[in-house]
């Protein structure tokens, strides 16, 4: 599990003041890269030294309170499955104690022509250190 703080900027808010719901997948996307970087590997260089993207496959959000400007928003993200050739991430966004969001989303491990491919044993290794991760 790593964890990130987000501040809700200004733009990230609708008309009624609250976090525009599609907002929430940008802060996963957010928590993915800290994740990985946590785990000592940037986006950039997985894509560069593995020649492997990780598309979005599958995405699904619950909203249980809003998030309003200026809030600060911790969010936990988990690897909690990598398969052949997917992985999927969980997320729990809270303001302080308080749950405001959860999700998921779900990749498929791609060439960079778009065919699917086997998820490197040692990738799944390194982002599973010291979690337990369903295989």
């Amino acid at each position: 599990m790593v964890r990130i703080e987000i501040r809700v900027i200004y733009g990230d808010t609708d008309q009624m003041g609250v976090v525009y719901y599609a907002n929430y997948l940008r802060y996963f996307e957010a928590g993915r890269s800290e994740f990985l970087r946590a785990k000592g590997l940037t986006y950039r260089d997985f894509e560069e030294q593995e020649r492997l993207l990780l598309p979005v496959v599958e995405a699904g959000v619950s909203y249980h309170a809003p998030a309003r400007y200026d809030d600060l928003l911790g969010l936990e993200i988990r690897l909690t499955e990598a398969r052949r050739a997917t992985a999927r991430f969980e997320y729990d966004v809270r303001r302080g104690e308080d749950r405001v969001a959860s999700g998921f989303t779900v990749h498929a491990c791609v060439d960079t022509q778009g065919r699917v491919r086997r998820m490197p044993r040692d990738l799944i290794d390194r982002l599973a250190v010291g979690e337990d991760l369903a295989r």
